[in-house]
């Protein structure tokens, strides 16, 4: 089984000759995510490993195995009471795309992590090997396509993830490295208990210094009780992981339709049991009037970059980055698989009671804050590839008076601010707008 895993990174990569035409073999519909920085995952819960190959990496990047290693230790199963018992390593093997001295190449970087706790008995020699799951994959899997791995759900698994987030490492380094750009997430809400946290200034090691990784003690110990009392009954839970990403550029994302956003809600929304997404205040921003929603502008006076006063946008503005702290909501519902009856109904179409079997989490939510930061890290590498190769691909050589004011938290405009001239009476600048 692990030839055959290695072999099938081999086999994406292969380019085929057939008479004078060649052709490339690919993966196959959705298992492939990003345009010019591209991860395909591959493998399937209790087979004999799960992985991923990623294209488009720049050459040059050091890598070691140790630092893909550290989020995905912060992903596996088995880190405490609220998570899966199920026993993994999670070992991770880079079998491609690297020097000896672990430099990328600039070609694609394969990773694997072998299975070695699975126990299929538990889904295959009961019930569960016949009836549907309530709000599981198992059937909407089985309607598409006339099969199914039945054994610990086999794509469907959260353990898919694990080749997001060994490539969501990878690309974690390139942003800080790139400008410094922090992705980190928390867990912000469990059911209806919610968090304080200053966005601007928690740390990765404020976030994992309880099991729930909310960076607010207090909260944190309120989500842990309610979480150990619902987990104590066969039962889940679910809640909300946010993410906040630090010294983005401005200038990212391609309005209309690859917007920042909406490429980062698609990101999001691939992730196992993500059932909502927010950018920015979201759905909070309905309630308010444009005035009290608007971020308004001002120059830093030290910088002389133009900021907001504000960060309702969550950093995105007309689908672009505007230099100021992305922020993102992504809901997630509580696991599916609960120790439970519930009624179902069979693959050959019998009404029956299930209890689910087998090792579950009894709550997404501290394993989910690695797969978000992944899945954000990605879809940033990507665009910040696309906005060099399409808009900075050469240089704006414009008088400095007529470029664009430059925007965000880590901008610096050259020979500092403009001179402040101040309103005559306190008037404000009149602007017609003529819009549809």
């Amino acid at each position: 089984m692990v030839k055959s895993n290695l072999e099938l990174c081999a086999v994406i990569l292969l380019s085929f000759a057939v008479d004078s035409n060649s052709f490339s073999l690919t993966m196959g519909t959705g298992n492939t995510f990003g345009r010019v920085f591209r991860i395909s995952t591959w493998g399937e819960s209790h087979g004999g490993g799960v992985g991923v190959v990623l294209d488009g990496c720049p050459p040059r990047i050091p890598v070691t195995r140790e630092e893909v290693q550290v989020d995905l230790d912060r992903r596996r199963p088995g880190q405490s009471r609220i998570t899966t018992p199920r026993n993994e390593a999670d070992a991770v093997e880079i079998v491609s795309g690297l020097t000896p001295d672990g430099i990328s190449l600039g070609t694609p970087i394969a990773m694997m992590v072998r299975n070695k706790d699975h126990r299929s008995s538990d889904y295959l020699e009961n019930d569960m090997s016949v009836a549907y799951r309530p709000s599981h994959a198992d059937a909407t899997y089985d309607a598409k396509y006339g099969v199914r791995a039945i054994a610990g759900g086999g794509r469907s698994s959260a353990r898919e993830t694990i080749g997001r987030v060994a490539a969501g490492a990878i690309a974690r380094k390139i942003l800080k490295m790139y400008n410094g750009i922090e992705v980190l997430a928390y867990v912000s809400k469990v059911q209806g208990i919610s968090c304080n946290v200053d966005d601007d200034n928690f740390t990765m090691e404020d976030v994992d210094s309880n099991i729930v990784r909310c960076p607010d003690p207090e909260a944190a110990e309120k989500m842990l009780a309610r979480i150990d009392e619902i987990r104590k009954q066969g039962n889940s839970i679910g809640g909300v992981v946010t993410c906040v990403v630090r010294n983005v550029p401005a200038g990212l994302g391609s309005p209309v339709f690859d917007k920042l956003e909406a490429d980062l809600a698609k990101a999001c929304m691939s992730i196992p049991a993500a059932k909502g997404f927010e950018s920015g205040d979201g759905f909070e921003g309905t309630l308010l009037t444009g005035k009290e929603h608007n971020d308004e502008f001002y120059v830093d006076p030290v910088t002389g970059a133009t900021r907001t006063k504000t960060n309702r946008s969550g950093g995105i503005q007309g689908g672009i980055s505007n230099g100021e702290n992305i922020v993102i909501h992504v809901a997630f519902k509580p696991t599916s698989t609960i120790g439970q009856v519930q009624g179902t109904v069979t693959r050959d179409g019998r009404q029956v009671d299930l209890r689910g079997k087998g090792r579950h989490d009894p709550c997404v939510l501290p394993r989910a804050v690695p797969m978000v930061e992944a899945m954000v890290a990605l879809t940033l590498v990507d665009h910040l590839m696309m906005q060099q190769a399409q808009c900075e691909l050469f240089p704006n050589e414009a008088a400095i008076d007529d470029l664009p004011n430059p925007m965000g938290t880590t901008a610096v405009r050259q020979g500092g601010p403009r001179e402040v001239v101040e309103a005559v009476g306190g008037s404000a600048v009149s602007q017609r707008v003529d819009e549809e």
